[in-house]
């Protein structure tokens, strides 16, 4: 599950240098936390099936949906880069709005500043691809908006208002390096002090960290300063989600779908519990996991969220990430390659930390996100024509966009492009 720190984690890594993923089993879906009264046991799920917690069996679709409907709170995990999950959640929504109109939708990818441009979304007053150029989609998120389509399209149709529930990646980044306290009267305002007393949550932010193969600068004595900075960062992200979640409830006259990454919301310990804490409102938490090819079943901690929905491993990603981390340059026109690519599409090839994008495809760009955009169109088996100067050299290269050589990975855990932009 390495979309769990989208931006912060994979940041930190790359600064780190490359890292391979651990080969085991993922223990951070089998952990001994959550609700007493099923910590301890654990459920068998099957692709193609919905399991719930409480009752520790599966359940058909429309008794989930009759659930679903009665809490004030629906939290929706997902893998950014799995259809299938974003097609889950369209569903989810879908037998929502038939049930009530008077629904939002809180979106991790959008920080606050965003608003504006998702309330003209939901107004029908922009078109895809004015709203994809106005809400800047491939610089505040990384993944393609193939995957978030329906989604929205619904939101427009129904007329349903889109929240945005994060703040500017760079506060966040801030608390990692001097904590809450180095923030300054402003940023505090838009990042409620984080509560990192909860023993449960922390147990599971340290599992995740150590299920990873780390790099030497974050093992013994060097891992536990590290997680400091991490965790804290991380729960004032579930913190700021949770506080613009309430935002949007308007004291719990509307209910609210949040679209999160499943890491914001495993074990009900995250978003969902900081809302919780507040207001006492029920609501229901939905996540889905991988069963890998060749197993029948994945076993998980039957505490992990109210529904565990089961996929089946994809093949590849529905749309390809390309894993080039992009920047610009104060005097510099052209955009540059932040780092040499260690995931997606570009991985392995000529691609170097510093190179200067003089063209792409025979046109120059200086927008990251209008970059973006155009490479949004290829796919699977296509190749992009990239003009770099790299160290005063002109260099032709070619971006055949084909899937990087696997890496093994812990069962249950997808492994998705960690590569985001400036």
């Amino acid at each position: 599950m390495r979309n769990i720190f989208f931006g912060l984690l994979g940041a930190l890594f790359l600064a780190l240098g490359p890292m391979a993923a651990a080969q085991d089993e993922d223990q951070t879906l089998r952990l001994a936390i959550g609700d007493p009264q099923f910590k301890d046991r654990t459920l068998d799920i099957q692709a193609g099936q919905i399991f719930s917690a409480a009752l520790g069996r599966p359940v058909l679709w429309e008794s989930m949906a009759e659930d679903l409907g009665r809490a004030k709170f629906v939290y929706i995990g997902e893998t950014h880069n799995s259809l299938p999950n974003h097609d889950l959640q369209f569903r989810i929504l879908l037998a929502l709005s038939h049930k009530d109109a008077n629904l939002a939708v809180g979106l991790e990818m959008f920080p606050a500043a965003s608003q504006e441009v998702l309330n003209k979304w939901s107004l029908g007053l922009l078109t895809e691809e004015e709203f994809l150029r106005e809400a800047r989609w491939y610089v505040v998120w990384n993944y393609h908006w193939g995957f978030y389509r329906r989604i929205f399209a619904l939101a427009k149709e129904q007329s349903i208002p889109l929240r945005a529930l994060n703040v500017e990646r760079d506060i966040i980044t801030k608390v990692r390096m001097r904590g809450w306290e180095g923030l300054s009267d402003e940023e505090k305002k838009l990042v409620p002090k984080p509560d990192l007393s909860n023993r449960d949550h922390r147990a599971l932010m340290k599992a995740v960290f150590s299920a990873e193969e780390l790099p030497p600068q974050m093992k013994g004595a060097g891992f536990e300063a590290v997680f400091e900075g991490l965790y804290g960062a991380q729960s004032a992200w579930d913190e700021v989600m949770a506080a613009n979640t309430l935002k949007a409830s308007q004291d719990g006259k509307r209910r609210v779908v949040v679209l999160a990454g499943s890491g914001h919301l495993l074990y009900n310990l995250g978003i969902n519990r900081r809302v919780y804490e507040t207001n006492r409102l029920l609501f229901r938490t939905v996540v889905c996991v991988t069963v890998p090819k060749g197993r029948s079943s994945l076993t998980v901690s039957r505490t992990l969220a109210d529904y565990i929905c089961g996929l089946s491993e994809e093949e590849r990603p529905a749309y390809p990430s390309l894993g080039l981390r992009l920047r610009t340059v104060a005097g510099l026109s052209n955009l540059v390659i932040e780092s040499k690519p260690v995931e997606g599409a570009a991985v392995g090839q000529d691609f170097e930390k510093g190179d200067i994008i003089l063209a792409v495809n025979g046109k120059a760009y200086s927008d990251i996100n209008d970059l973006r955009l155009e490479l949004a169109v290829f796919t699977w088996g296509q190749e992009v024509k990239f003009k770099l100067l790299r160290a005063g050299e002109v260099r032709e290269v070619t971006l055949r966009i084909i899937p990087p050589p696997p890496r093994a990975g812990p069962a249950g855990r997808p492994q998705e492009d960690q590569a985001g932009s400036k």
